[in-house]
């Protein structure tokens, strides 16, 4: 029996919260990467004969976040940023929210390392929002509980 697919998720519907060296640093606007991946490998026969798939290690991409940079909550904390650059504990949740903005189903979790922050890039003839983002080196593989 087919699977009935008629409740999709909007990419606004989500909750991404981090955590750096176990502190809150609540919630994040913008995720990219953390996609799970696998080295190509293939096993060329002799006689022409057709490749065999050989699979390969699983690995998982670094995830990038943003957020628009606030003058108190972030600014109070940019310099805890900036010094566990290299080395700071991350720990990114992401949760689907309903139409409601209700938490549901498995929260999935990615832990790592930070690996960069970039503080918002400046422009004097621009008004658009300054962002703050974060790169974070993914330990292992994300886990849904």
């Amino acid at each position: 029996m087919a699977a009935t697919r008629n409740a999709p998720v909007r990419q606004d519907q989500w909750a991404i919260r981090v955590k750096l060296n176990g502190n809150t640093t609540g919630v994040w606007d913008k995720k990219t990467g953390g996609a799970v991946d696998s080295d190509d490998g293939k096993y060329y026969p002799g006689d022409m004969a057709e490749p065999l798939a050989l699979g390969g290690r699983k690995t998982t991409d670094n995830v990038t976040l943003q957020r628009f940079y606030d003058i108190h909550d972030d600014h109070a904390m940019v310099n805890s940023f900036i010094n566990a650059a290299g080395k700071g504990a991350i720990t990114i949740t992401q949760r689907p929210l309903d139409e409601n903005g209700n938490g549901f189903g498995k929260t999935i979790t990615y832990d790592g390392k930070l690996k960069r922050v970039l503080i918002p890039e400046t422009d004097s003839e621009s008004g658009t929002v300054a962002m703050i983002e974060i790169e974070v080196i993914i330990s292992g593989f994300p886990s849904a509980i």
